[in-house]
């Protein structure tokens, strides 16, 4: 009798009426909890990395915009279209795509769209034609979603909530440093070949590592959708037993598309409407992402051959000031993480001890969650780092705004060294609002990120339609003051959270449930 058997066998198993309930019992080596921490990473490196294709399906396009424009004969404004469709169709995939691993798990959602996502981007590197180019952009947004659909679900099925931080960093730096570092990527194709060989390059990169991912979910059985391993069981028992009598958990079990997508698609405009806190995570997320994009046009002007005089590549490297920047937040955020580990540890020399035996002995998962007794859900642990940020991001802005302009003669090293810090403040903020959001709602962290996420991308769709006539109207200088007082009307955001955070969930229906709770594997409820 294996051990995943014996849970539906012993007398002592959980029942619904007269059946029997399969669970994951502890140590159950099905558990992707209980995994290996090698097995649980080489998932969460080869997500990351897919993510960084998706934003270089973005970004990636813009050092070739000037030559995509002159080759269909139309203006700057409908080039940029070009970025702006595809993160559109960034903003509504999740919303819809995510729903279907409940069905089908998070490895056919992770491969099957993305598959499709190739076909476009070959689509796109063939077409001929205006109309036909824009819209395999909004589809190819559309169906490389699935890792901003799945990377919260997925690393919740690996880890429990007090120990997703690490993961969740690494993640989140790929979806940040996407954009900047897509556009240098290109820079280097755009610089002597035509905006179709960008195309080509995306595609042939974003295939391998497609091919790399298949191979990492599939050829190691590495689904994790706790709610489908556990019908597989059920059904495997039933088969085996042939009987009826065995059932999963009531929240785990399958609802029809219908039940789903009433969920997924009402709940995030809801809590957009209603929940204090997502409206502040939204704001800092949609201010962030639009900047992010808006640079694509500012840096070309500002470093260009009407600002520094810098050619193609020359402009992709401009950005890597940004991708600097963002990589200090991970390491910056290992102090954070072991502050909110801290906190959040009841304190007693009992609980210290076990969680240094839990790590000790890797082999088995009851000692680690026992620990889970000795944890509190602080959310506002998470912000200490944000508050730093909220205060840095506004001083980057002006910063680059005012040593930008030509006329000024500042060297360009001056200007660069402002998007190191606005990118460790980008990528400081969306972490901390994310794991915020994940640690406040829990069961419903689905929804609120989904509404944070929708905010996110439409913003970045809508601010580079105005990013070449803000700073050519305005001036880079006046351009730069207006971008860094909308910043400084966010800096109080991560103060507020932290004052008041208990008041806030509290007067959440959906939070309220959650407060002083160490963890919570149930599904989304309806």
């Amino acid at each position: 009798m294996n051990q995943p058997e014996s849970s539906v066998r012993h007398d002592s198993a959980p029942t619904v009426g007269r059946k029997k309930v399969v669970t994951f019992p502890p140590g159950d080596p099905e558990d992707p909890r209980n995994w290996s921490e090698r097995r649980k990473w080489s998932i969460v490196i080869a997500i990351t990395i897919i993510d960084l294709t998706v934003s270089w399906g973005a970004s990636g396009y813009s050092p070739a915009q000037t030559k995509f424009t002159k080759d269909f004969h139309v203006s700057s404004e409908v080039g940029v279209l070009g970025l702006s469709l595809y993160v559109l169709g960034l903003a509504f995939g999740p919303m819809t795509l995510a729903p279907l691993s409940e069905y089908y798990g998070r490895t056919m959602l992770y491969l099957v769209p993305y598959g499709i996502y190739l076909l476009f981007l070959l689509g796109t590197a063939l077409v001929h034609n205006l109309g036909g180019f824009l819209v395999l952009r909004i589809l190819s947004g559309y169906c490389s979603s699935v890792t901003v659909a799945n990377f919260g679900g997925t690393i919740a099925d690996l880890w429990p909530r007090n120990q997703i931080g690490p993961a969740m960093s690494v993640f989140l730096w790929a979806a940040v440093c996407g954009s900047p570092s897509g556009y240098f990527l290109m820079s280097f194709v755009a610089q002597n070949r035509g905006w179709r060989d960008v195309f080509w390059a995306l595609l042939g990169i974003s295939g391998g590592i497609w091919l790399m991912l298949a191979f990492v979910l599939i050829a190691f059985n590495n689904e994790t959708r706790h709610p489908v391993l556990l019908r597989k069981r059920a059904n495997r028992l039933k088969k085996q037993r042939n009987t009826s009598d065995i059932t999963v958990p009531e929240e785990m079990q399958r609802k029809t598309l219908g039940q789903l997508f009433r969920v997924t698609l009402s709940r995030p405009f809801r809590f957009l409407a209603t929940e204090a806190i997502i409206m502040f995570a939204a704001l800092y997320n949609g201010y962030l992402y639009g900047l992010s994009f808006l640079f694509n046009d500012a840096f070309n002007l500002v470093f260009g051959m009407k600002g520094y005089g810098f050619d193609t590549i020359g402009l992709g490297l401009s950005f890597l000031g940004l991708v600097v920047g963002i990589t200090l937040g991970p390491i910056i955020n290992i102090w954070q993480e072991r502050y909110y580990q801290k906190a959040i540890r009841s304190g007693s020399p009992e609980a210290l001890e076990e969680e240094e035996e839990a790590r000790e002995n890797a082999e088995t998962a009851v000692n680690k969650n026992s620990q889970r007794d000795h944890y509190r859900n602080i959310p506002e642990a998470r912000i200490q780092t944000g508050k730093l940020a909220a205060i840095l991001f506004p001083i980057s802005l002006f910063w680059f705004g005012w040593t930008s302009p030509p006329q000024y003669h500042i060297h360009w090293i001056v200007p660069i060294l402002a998007t190191v810090m606005f990118g460790y403040s980008f990528y400081t903020l969306i972490l901390m609002t994310y794991l915020y959001v994940e640690d406040s709602y829990m069961v419903f962290s689905a929804s609120a990120l989904a509404g944070v996420g929708l905010v996110r991308n439409l913003a970045g769709a809508g601010f580079p339609l105005f990013g070449t006539q803000l700073f050519s109207n305005e001036g880079y200088n006046w351009a730069g003051t207006i971008l860094g007082c909308l910043a400084l009307l966010l800096v109080p955001i991560p103060f507020i959270l932290e004052r008041y955070e208990v008041k806030l969930r509290a007067k959440s229906p959906y939070a309220r449930q959650h407060m002083d709770e160490t963890d919570d594997d149930g599904e989304e409820e309806d």
